[in-house]
């Protein structure tokens, strides 16, 4: 059957459904160019921040490349602290009161040759009493010390010397002044360097005294007459032939198997049979042909106080071998500073053509000391305080 309103209907419907679909065309055409707008934008945004962390992590990154022609650049250090110009350091052990020895000698360099240094102490005591109980007498005591030493060098030769003088005395109230101290030692060594700390050396040593000497125990208020020693008796020469090592400058032997040891009686007084040695009544020199051993050692206890230590060994080949004569020092420095210090000395001897007996002397002082001349520590030192711009 033909119903005419169904078609109607389906014509209304179809109008409907296009009507609809340009409305969803419409909104398309107008929304699309805004979301392509935005879509551009977002990524021109992104690019940027992209570029951005690309930047900084190409600044943070290491350049491989420049590694392998590295170039070396300049710093300048500004210290704050103060800056020490130290001078020429020249020779060692020079304050601690030790013969110099060519061990730093002939490390020397420069066109310098000569060489000089020297010690001088002076020591004072003195007592006083007024109506004290306990007792005492009024004195007063001096000691004065020198050691001067002239070094010479040239290539591999050297040439030692060396000169110690020292005389005290002590004056007491009711007696006589009675010396405390009294010695003459010069000393002159030659030394040519063979290698290896080892030396040609040759060389003599004198030792004496400045005035008589008195046995006090003996006569208490000797004259002159009582006097058992003088200038020049005894008076003792060392000379001989030999080889030394000296490893470093706190240690030193020399040794000398072609050693003359004189001893000189020069006052007729002493000429005594058996005193000093001497065979017979007249004799003024009394010569020995032996081997000598001289060996120094040092000892660095702290900063200012040392122990030097030395001892001498001398035989006879023709009288009494086995004889050995035997000489030893300790001297123990402390020195507080420039100008104040204190010597603690020992001295040991045996000689059984003298006395077959140990002799023995220690010495203690304290007093002023002045030194001068060449030595091994930073001396004269200047001190500068840079400017620091901060």
């Amino acid at each position: 059957m033909y119903f005419p309103g169904l078609y109607i209907l389906r014509f209304w419907q179809f109008i409907l459904t296009l009507c609809a679909m340009r409305k969803v065309l419409i909104f398309t055409l107008a929304v699309f160019p805004v979301l392509m707008l935005f879509g551009q934008n977002n990524a021109a945004i992104l690019k940027q921040i992209d570029s951005i962390s690309q930047k900084k992590w190409s600044d943070a990154q290491t350049d491989l490349d420049s590694l392998a022609n590295p170039e070396l650049i300049v710093i300048e250090n500004h210290f704050k602290d103060q800056i020490v110009i130290r001078d020429e350091v020249v020779i060692a052990a020079a304050t601690e009161e030790i013969p110099i020895t060519p061990y730093n000698l002939l490390r020397l360099g420069g066109n310098k040759r000569w060489f000089y240094y020297g010690q001088n102490n002076l020591v004072f005591n003195q007592s006083s009493f007024s109506n004290w109980n306990s007792g005492g007498n009024n004195n007063i005591g001096i000691i004065g010390k020198i050691n001067y030493t002239w070094s010479y060098k040239n290539g591999k030769h050297f040439l030692d010397n060396n000169l110690q003088l020292g005389y005290g005395f002590v004056a007491s109230e009711g007696e006589s002044s009675r010396k405390t101290e009294d010695y003459i030692n010069l000393m002159t060594n030659y030394g040519y360097d063979i290698g290896k700390n080892f030396y040609l050396s040759t060389g003599f040593q004198i030792l004496s005294q400045f005035s008589p000497g008195y046995n006090y125990s003996a006569t208490p208020d000797p004259t002159y007459e009582d006097r058992i020693s003088s200038f020049m008796a005894p008076g003792y020469l060392n000379a001989g032939l030999g080889i030394s090592y000296n490893p470093n400058e706190n240690f030193q032997v020399i040794f000398r198997p072609l050693n003359g040891k004189f001893t000189f009686v020069l006052d007729p007084y002493l000429q005594k049979t058996g005193r000093y040695g001497l065979t017979e009544d007249g004799q003024d020199v009394r010569a020995e042909l032996g081997a000598l051993v001289n060996i120094l050692y040092r000892i660095k206890i702290y900063k200012d106080i040392n122990l030097v230590n030395r001892v001498n060994f001398f035989s006879s080949y023709a009288n009494h071998p086995e004889r050995v004569d035997i000489s030893y020092n300790g001297t123990l420095n402390i020195r507080f500073n420039k100008f104040i210090s204190t010597v603690v000395s020992l001295d040991l001897l045996y000689d059984h053509d003298q006395i077959a007996k140990l002799q023995m002397k220690q010495t203690l002082g304290v007093g002023f000391s002045y030194n001068f001349g060449y030595e091994n520590k930073e001396k004269n030192k200047k001190l500068i305080k840079p400017f620091v711009a901060d």
